[in-house]
């Protein structure tokens, strides 16, 4: 008998008190357990758990419950600091709140205290705990250990890219975990992806009806795989490049059984839903979008009633004045206003600053002649003269709790939509980009060209005969804003921290845009974790 307690890195305790919570089926049990009693291992609660704290911040997202003491399950969930991180602090995405830590993040102002780059440290740890407890004690077949060491792998990656050198453990221990160079990190979530990939499953789209929809299978690790080797030079600090192993398992996905969406829908009032907007809907889990979706974490508007994941998305980028369908917003009850686009991401579409002024969605999408362009100008200034103020900055409605087929949501607030955290699409991207950066080219061969272009196509926009690289980071955005991997393709084309001519609206806390340390390209280890572990040494700047 075992009383199962994950410490955490820090002075506080985690209790793993909810074992009982599914995120592989689409209605989650939430199965509360008392951390009193001794327990015998719970290794389906735990394999489940593994998954599921990403798509909840703890029992009870609705009261602030959270799975990691001294921090709020309302603001401090898997998506939203994932989010934080990586798309307020670009080119994409500002934030009207003044909560503590959203200036920082908006003007690239942050340092080891920052609190919401804490909770996203610590969220990430207590996956990589979780994941280590249920490796080193619980029993589970072949297939079940392969995809708990894939979500290790996946949490240590996210540690990787945003925090660099970090304390690294795989056992479960009182002992303060020692620290890990980048480079290293990157061989080891490298050797964990390709060790666990031949016992996963088999590659092949699902939808909420079948059992795994929500487990990581063998597309997974490739499309993983493929996202590290493109991004190798900036882990190994220039000491790597591994751009044809990225274009090798970004193909493997393209190649494989997953599909990219290509249904628009009509629903019974005669209003079309496009392809790619069907992908950030709230039945994306029961329609053909859900063949694209390789990982995705599922929501439910009556058993995942969560702040911190889908809600976040479509409540944070609406006010009441938003009308994106038939005379009502987001889909949700919820309208918080306080994300929506810098001048720069609206210019990915628009690149003579010629988007139609008070504008509505449909409007825009057909000026922009593409089905990505998710903005809403109507009330709002393309500038963001005034950070604090909503209005400034067009909206952006990508996520909705529509269904596409006009049924019934589940709830009037709380979101059905699942969040696709990885999707076919990407690899086309990393294919292309891989590609080009191998064979050393300033713009892209018939290849790559081809693989953008599918994506375009889809996107219902004009087809291209060459893209250049930085017409490559363009498309990154245009397909992926807001899904929170911007800050990434930015370091690795050289536009984030240093000096660089690339500048964008509030960069560096300047409207105009200002270079800022490329210290910064790296969040700071937090301050507890310093006091707590003197063994680490805090990244360089900081």
């Amino acid at each position: 008998m075992k009383l199962i307690e994950i410490k955490k890195f820090a002075p506080a305790v985690v209790l793993l008190c909810c074992l009982g919570v599914s995120s592989c089926v689409k209605d989650l049990d939430v199965v509360p357990i008392d951390p009193t009693l001794s327990l015998e291992s719970d290794d389906d609660g735990i394999y489940n758990k593994c998954y599921s704290l990403m798509a909840l911040a703890g029992l009870d997202g609705q009261d602030g419950n959270c799975d990691i003491d001294g921090l709020d399950g309302g603001t401090t969930g898997f998506v939203r600091q994932m989010f934080n991180a990586n798309e307020l602090t670009t080119d994409e995405c500002i934030c009207s709140w003044g909560d503590e830590g959203i200036p920082a993040f908006n003007f690239n102002q942050y340092n080891s205290s920052h609190p919401m780059l804490a909770g996203f440290y610590y969220r990430l740890y207590f996956g990589v705990t979780l994941c280590n407890f249920y490796l080193n004690e619980c029993k589970g077949t072949d297939q079940q250990r392969a995809e708990i060491q894939f979500l290790r792998a996946y949490y240590y990656f996210h540690l990787l890219d945003c925090f660099g050198n970090v304390p690294f453990t795989t056992a479960v221990s009182s002992e303060r975990p020692k620290q890990i160079m980048r480079p290293d990190l990157y061989k080891w979530v490298e050797q964990q992806l390709l060790e666990c990939e031949p016992n996963l499953a088999d590659a092949h789209p699902k939808t909420s009806a079948d059992g795994d929809y929500g487990k990581a299978d063998k597309a997974a690790a490739w499309l993983l795989l493929a996202r590290l080797y493109l991004n190798a030079s900036v882990y190994t600090n220039g000491q790597t490049t591994a751009y044809d192993q990225a274009a090798r398992y970004a193909k493997k996905v393209m190649d494989s059984d997953y599909e990219l969406n290509t249904q628009a829908v009509t629903n019974p009032d005669g209003y079309t839903w496009s392809a790619y907007q069907m992908l950030f809907m709230g039945d994306n889990g029961e329609t053909a979008a859900a063949k694209e979706a390789i990982l995705p974490l599922l929501q439910d508007g009556l058993q995942t009633t969560s702040w911190g994941c889908s809600l976040f998305l479509m409540a944070s980028t609406f006010n009441a004045d938003m009308l994106r369908y038939n005379g009502a917003g987001n889909g949700t009850s919820e309208n918080w206003a306080g994300l929506r686009a810098r001048r720069d991401l609206v210019r990915r579409f628009f690149p003579a600053d010629n988007c139609p002024d008070e504008a509505e969605t449909d409007e825009i999408l057909a000026a922009a002649g593409d089905d990505r362009a998710l903005l809403w100008g109507a009330g709002h200034t393309l500038s963001v003269n005034d950070p604090s103020d909503f209005t400034n900055g067009y909206g952006v409605v990508k996520f909705l709790n529509y269904y596409s087929d006009g049924g019934n949501t589940h709830d009037a607030k709380f979101a059905d939509m699942d969040f696709f955290l990885m999707r076919k699409a990407e690899a086309y991207l990393t294919y292309a980009e891989a590609l080009t950066r191998a064979a050393g080219d300033s713009q892209t061969g018939a290849d790559a060209t081809a693989a953008i272009n599918v994506l375009r196509r889809r996107a219902n926009a004009a087809e291209r005969n060459y893209f250049t690289l930085n017409d490559i980071l363009d498309e990154w955005s245009r397909e992926f804003f807001y899904e929170g991997r911007r800050r990434h393709d930015l370091i690795r084309f050289g536009y984030y921290g240093g000096v660089s001519d690339y500048l964008w609206e509030w960069k560096g806390g300047s409207k105009e845009g200002t270079n800022f340390s490329a210290n910064l390209n790296l969040f700071a280890i937090p301050e507890k974790e310093m006091n707590a572990n003197r063994g680490l040494t805090q990244n360089p700047g900081y």
